[in-house]
């Protein structure tokens, strides 16, 4: 690596680690008014069943007989005799809203249960996954848009685009004026990264939270940046992001109870922070599986197969609990033991993105080939 493009790279992560706002600035240099995606990945399989209760199942109580009767009061009650876990206030509050469509017993098309090759698989969005190409990835270039990854590297939704930019909050010290300084002799013969630091410096100084400035790599901090970064018209197109920690093997009751509230502030906190931009904006929420339909020996569940997803935002039709219901009868589950699968993951997020996003039908088969569209209205019109 050349030693001008090395200094280039280093100052301007710098830069972009310490300010977020920095970092959008530097995204678009174009204005645009399309409407934006948030894709968030649940990753370690999230228990759709108790997450939307299906209170109308007789076998549930059988299946799990300490975790489904411990919430059972508590439900935040939807239609059709589905309950909403109650960590979930704000996403209620956004169904009430029509702003929220919670999908059941959905499945990417993985058969497996492993979770590394099952969150490939959901973000390649391929029936043989390439770990080259994702299908944010696909659809940020077919519709020329400008991408960002709240994540420390390029994660395999929005790779095969050079057009997709990454933030994530860094643990090191704040760089101080010493190195600053440092950077602005080093470029001190080359005019253009000169003017380019100062313009950073300034933007840094002007943006920064001085209460947040050792910001941590916590969901809600995350989910605030992504906001601001998203914000305006000068903000990214779409965004991913991750949260970890779904892998609830035992004592699942307590650990999926804080999962789901981390998950409903963050989302609340993005909805704040988005302001008038969250009524054109689409939340896409989905995980790489689900878990067994009965509970184990230690208060939790293991790897499943069917699941549940939900989409979200001002921009989606939303106020009903949509998705087949298998039932949970011995006969009916998947191989005996899991949820099962009725409609495909990526049915739904094509159908939602090809709605949202005005997609051509060429457009669809480049992003997501050989999947069908799931028949509904998924995204308001104005």
């Amino acid at each position: 690596m050349e030693r001008r493009h090395f200094i280039k790279g280093l100052g301007a992560s710098l830069l972009v680690m310490q300010s977020p706002s920095f970092a959008a600035k530097a995204l678009l240099e174009k204005t645009t008014t399309n409407p934006k995606v948030i894709w968030l990945v649940l990753r370690g399989a999230m228990d759709s069943l108790h997450t939307i209760v299906p209170t109308f199942e007789s076998e549930l109580p059988k299946l799990r007989p300490k975790l489904s009767t411990n919430i059972k009061d508590q439900l935040l009650m939807l239609d059709n005799g589905y309950g909403l876990h109650p960590s979930l206030i704000n996403l209620h509050q956004w169904y009430q809203q029509k702003q929220l469509l919670p999908i059941v017993a959905v499945g990417s098309g993985y058969d497996q249960r492993s979770h590394f090759d099952g969150q490939d698989y959901l973000e390649s969005g391929l029936k043989q996954v390439d770990h080259d190409s994702g299908w944010l990835g696909r659809l940020v270039n077919v519709q020329e848009k400008q991408a960002l990854a709240i994540a420390r590297s390029t994660p395999i939704s929005l790779r095969g685009e050079s057009s997709v930019n990454t933030w994530y909050p860094s643990k090191l010290k704040e760089a101080d004026d010493d190195i600053y300084q440092a950077l602005m002799n080093m470029y001190q013969d080359d005019a253009l990264l000169t003017e380019r630091l100062r313009s950073g410096l300034e933007v840094k100084e002007m943006t920064m939270d001085k209460s947040s400035k050792k910001q941590q790599g916590k969901f809600n901090d995350l989910a605030k940046a992504c906001a601001q970064l998203m914000s305006g018209e000068q903000g990214a197109d779409c965004a991913m992001l991750e949260l970890g920690g779904w892998d609830t093997h035992n004592n699942q009751e307590k650990r999926l109870a804080r999962q789901l509230a981390t998950l409903d502030q963050g989302l609340a906190t993005i909805k704040t922070g988005l302001g008038k931009d969250w009524n054109n904006t689409l939340v896409v929420v989905a995980t790489e599986f689900g878990r067994t339909a009965k509970e184990n020996g230690t208060g939790g569940t293991d790897h499943g197969t069917g699941s549940a997803m939900f989409l979200a935002g001002g921009a989606v039709n939303g106020g009903q609990v949509l998705g087949e219901w298998p039932g949970l009868s011995q006969q009916q589950l998947f191989e005996q033991r899991d949820l099962m699968p009725t409609t495909n993951t990526f049915s739904w997020i094509a159908a939602a993105m090809s709605q949202h996003w005005q997609l051509s039908a060429k457009q669809l088969d480049t992003v997501f080939p050989q999947v069908s569209l799931a028949k509904a209205k998924l995204i308001r019109t104005s």
